[in-house]
């Protein structure tokens, strides 16, 4: 499924309710409760802050998602392409950060 594919789906989704799109201001803080919700999961599976026996284990691939859906909420609100921008992004980076971090030796074929 492509980026473009996920914004139809959320906003045909969204497009049954009357109230539609929530503010922008609505929606990033809607996004940091998401961030949040992960970042707790992390810092109880990989952090110093066990969960209490009496706590159930989170999802990270939900949390993640959720982050997702409201990121796609915003585009889609905002009339951003995503796809395009994700795009622009990866090209900054590859430009930007070509030669800042070690890169990995090739892989050599082994010989027979």
């Amino acid at each position: 499924m492509d980026i473009k594919d996920w914004q139809k789906e959320v906003d045909e989704w969204i497009s049954q309710f009357e109230e539609g799109y929530w503010q922008p201001s609505s929606m990033m803080l809607r996004l940091i409760e998401e961030v949040g919700e992960l970042s707790r999961e992390i810092n109880h599976r990989y952090g110093q802050k066990p969960k209490k026996p009496s706590e159930s284990e989170g999802d990270l691939a939900l949390e993640m998602a959720d982050i997702l859906f409201i990121i796609v909420c915003m585009a889609n609100s905002l009339h951003i392409d995503l796809e395009k921008a994700f795009a622009a992004m990866m090209e900054k980076y590859r430009i930007r950060d070509s030669d800042r971090f070690t890169r990995k030796l090739p892989e050599q074929e082994p010989s027979n």
